[in-house]
C-alpha cells in the first residue's frame, strides 16, 4: 500500500497572513487532499522576539474563512502532538535530538561570545555574511563538560563538511547541488534553549510523519543543510516542493507596503474569501484545462503539484477584481443582498427599496466598496455639468435634451403608475409618436434624474425606486438648470 500523504502548514504567529504564506498553506492542503491525505497545522513560535499577541487567533480565523480545515493541530491531537513548538520545546524534544547529533559527531557545542562572532563577519558580493570557523569543534570532551558545568552560555551547531558537495532533490527543480563550502555550521539550539526554525522543522516533520514539505523557494538554499540532518539521523527525506516567488506588478517581491499583501487586507478591501483562495491558487499554478474560476473542491480535484511553475508569479490586482466580480455575479441573490446591505445603508438613508437596488448592482460591481459611488445618486442628485447631455451616438445635446424634458414633464406629472414597466411603456409611446430614436429620449431623461452618465439602471427603473415626487422634483431642477 502506498504511504499516506501528510503535509503541514507551519506558520509563525507574527501578524496577518501574507499572501505567500496563504499560498503555501493552500498548496499543502491541496496536495494532501488530492490524494486523500492529512493536512496538519503546527504553530512555529520558537522565535519569541517576533511573537505577536493574538496572532494565533488570526491563523485559526484565516484557515476557517478560507476553508483550509486541518485534520490535526493544537486543537486536534491525533497522537503526534503537541503541535505548538514552544510546548514541544518545554518537553525537551529538540535538545534531546541535538544531543544525539553531538554524540554522533554531527553537531557540537559552541561557547563563542557575541564579540568573537562579530569578528567573523565578512562582506561577500556586497552582502555581510558570517561564516563560523569551527573554533569550538576542537574543544575536548573535558573542556566542553567543564564549560557546561560552569554554566557558560552555549549554542549547538551543525557540523557540516567544508569539502565536496551535497545534492538534494526538489520535485519541481530536480536535483540541486551545492558546494559544502557554502554550508555554514548553522545553529540548531540557540542560547535561550530554543531550537532554530530550521532544526525544529526537520525534527517535527520527521516525528509527525510529514511526507511532502511545501515552502517558498527562498528556502532552497537551506535544503542541503536539512538533508544532512535527515541523513545524520538516518531518517527518510520528505519530498520538497518549493513554490515560486510572488511579485507585484512591477516585479518586486510582494511586500506589506503594497497594501494587499495579506489575506485580511484583501477581505477589508471587499474581496470574498473564496475569490482570494481561487486567485492565490493560480499564483504559480494552473490546471491543464486552464479553467480560471474554481471552488476549493474543484481545486482539490484538479491540483497536480507537478504543474507548479518555477518562474515568479505576478499578483495581478486587476485580475483579482475581475474574478471577484465573477463570484458576485454567481452568488445567490439573497446572500448577495445580505452582504451588500451594510454598504448600501452607509450611503442611502432614505426609505428606498434596497432589494431593487441590490439587483441592479449585483452584476456591475467587482468589490463591495464599488457600491458607494454606484448608488449615491439614489440618495441625492450629485452636482453635474450640462455637457453630459451631449452624446454623439444618441445625437443629443443640451438643446435637444431641454426640448425632450419639457415635453416629458407634463406626461410624467399625469402618470399615476410609477412601476418600471408602466413608465417604460409611457416613454415608448412618446418616442413612437415623435418618431425619435430610443437613445434620443432615454439618455437625457436618465441624466436629468440621476445627474450621472453611468448608472447601474435605466431611467424608468430609477424612477420606480425614487418615486413620483422625487422624480418630478429632480426633473424640474434639471430643466431649470438647462434653461440657464
Amino acid at each position: 500500500m502506498a504511504q499516506k500523504i501528510r503535509t503541514r502548514y507551519a506558520p509563525s504567529p507574527t501578524g496577518r497572513m501574507h499572501v505567500g504564506n496563504l499560498r503555501t498553506a493552500l498548496y499543502a492542503y491541496l496536495i494532501a487532499k488530492h490524494e486523500g491525505g492529512d493536512f496538519i497545522l503546527r504553530i512555529e513560535d520558537t522565535d519569541q522576539e517576533r511573537y505577536v499577541e493574538g496572532a494565533v487567533d488570526i491563523i485559526y480565523r484565516t484557515m476557517q474563512a478560507t476553508g483550509l480545515i486541518h485534520d490535526e493541530g493544537p486543537d486536534k491531537d491525533k497522537g503526534v502532538g503537541p503541535y505548538v513548538q514552544s510546548e514541544r520545546q518545554a518537553q525537551g524534544i529538540y535538545l534531546k535530538y541535538a544531543k544525539e547529533l553531538v554524540e554522533k559527531g554531527e553537531a557540537y557545542y559552541c561557547f563563542c561570545t557575541p564579540e568573537r562572532l562579530e569578528t567573523l563577519k565578512q562582506v561577500i558580493d556586497g552582502k555581510e555574511v558570517s561564516i563560523y570557523d569551527k573554533h569550538c569543534l576542537h574543544l575536548s570532551k573535558e573542556e566542553v563538560q567543564a564549560n557546561l558545568d560552569a554554566g557558560m552560555p552555549y549554542v549547538i551547531r551543525q557540523n557540516n563538511p567544508t569539502e565536496g558537495s551535497t545534492t538534494f532533490h526538489d520535485e519541481l527543480y530536480g536535483d540541486i547541488t551545492v558546494d559544502n563550502s557554502e554550508l555554514d555550521d548553522m545553529v540548531l539550539i540557540k542560547s535561550d534553549g530554543y531550537p532554530t526554525y530550521n532544526f525544529a522543522n526537520v525534527v517535527d516533520d520527521h516525528l509527525m510523519g510529514i511526507t511532502h514539505v511545501v515552502r517558498g523557494n527562498e528556502y532552497i538554499s537551506s535544503s542541503p543543510k536539512y538533508n544532512r540532518l535527515y541523513d545524520a539521523f538516518g531518517w527518510e527525506v520528505p519530498k520538497y516542493i518549493h513554490c515560486p516567488l510572488i511579485t507585484d506588478e512591477e516585479h518586486h517581491k510582494l511586500s506589506k507596503r503594497s497594501g494587499h499583501s495579506s489575506f485580511e487586507d484583501l477581505i477589508e478591501q471587499g474581496f470574498l474569501p473564496e475569490t482570494v483562495v481561487n486567485f492565490v491558487a493560480l499564483l504559480g499554478w494552473s490546471p491543464d484545462d486552464n479553467t480560471e474560476i474554481m471552488s476549493l473542491q474543484d481545486l482539490v480535484e484538479k491540483f497536480d503539484y507537478k504543474r507548479i511553475n518555477k518562474s515568479p508569479a505576478v499578483f495581478d490586482y486587476t485580475k483579482l477584481r475581475w474574478m471577484n466580480g465573477e463570484y458576485l455575479k454567481a452568488m445567490d441573490d439573497d446572500k448577495f443582498y445580505e452582504l451588500a446591505e451594510p454598504y448600501m445603508k452607509a450611503v442611502i438613508k432614505k426609505d428606498l427599496d434596497l432589494h431593487k437596488i441590490s439587483a441592479m448592482i449585483k452584476t456591475r460591481i467587482e468589490i463591495w466598496p464599488d457600491i458607494a459611488d454606484m448608488i449615491d445618486f439614489f440618495e441625492e442628485m450629485p452636482e453635474f455639468d450640462n455637457e453630459v447631455y451631449k452624446h454623439k451616438k444618441m445625437k443629443t445635446d443640451e438643446e435637444s435634451s431641454l426640448m425632450v424634458l419639457k415635453d416629458l414633464l407634463p406626461i410624467l406629472e399625469n402618470q399615476t403608475d410609477y412601476s418600471n414597466d408602466a413608465l417604460y411603456a409611457t416613454l415608448q409611446e412618446y418616442i413612437k409618436e415623435k418618431e425619435y430614436k430610443n437613445g434620443f429620449v432615454l439618455w437625457p431623461i436618465r441624466i436629468a434624474i440621476s445627474g450621472k452618465a453611468m448608472t447601474p439602471c435605466g431611467a424608468t427603473e430609477l424612477m420606480e425606486v425614487i418615486g413620483k415626487e422625487e422624480t418630478l422634483s429632480r426633473l424640474k431642477k434639471s430643466i431649470e438648470k438647462l434653461e440657464k
